[in-house]
C-alpha cells in the first residue's frame, strides 16, 4: 500500500479531511475531523516504512501491541492513548478496525 492508498483508506466519513500543518515536513499528513478539527490519524514514513499513528483506548494499546507485531507505542505521541502501525505489515482487518476505531474516538 501506498501513502495515497491509505489516505483514501481513512476517509472513512465525509468529516474525515487531510492536511499538511508541518512546513518542515511536507509529506506528513494528518487526517481530521473536519467538524471539530481533531486529529485521528498521522501518516508518515519512519525508517524507510510507511506508518500511521492512530488513537485508542490505553487498555486496547497494550493488547494491540502484544498480540500484533506491527503495532508499537506511538511515534513522537502519547505512548498510552495512541499507536504507531506499521501499514504494510498490517492484516488488512487489523488496519481498517483500528482505523476506524481512531475516528470514532476522536469525534
Amino acid at each position: 500500500m501506498n501513502k495515497n492508498e491509505l489516505i483514501k483508506k481513512c476517509m472513512i466519513s465525509k468529516d474525515a479531511a487531510e492536511t499538511y500543518p508541518f512546513k518542515d515536513y511536507p509529506d506528513m499528513a494528518v487526517m481530521r475531523h473536519k467538524s471539530n478539527n481533531k486529529w485521528f490519524g498521522l501518516i508518515f514514513e519512519l525508517d524507510g516504512k510507511l506508518c500511521i499513528n492512530l488513537k485508542c483506548e490505553p487498555w486496547e494499546s497494550a493488547i494491540l501491541r502484544d498480540e500484533y507485531p506491527y503495532i508499537t507505542p506511538a511515534w513522537h505521541m502519547n505512548k498510552a492513548h495512541w499507536i504507531t502501525v506499521d501499514v504494510n505489515s498490517a492484516d488488512k482487518e487489523v488496519l481498517e478496525g483500528v482505523i476506524k476505531t481512531s475516528f470514532e474516538l476522536t469525534k
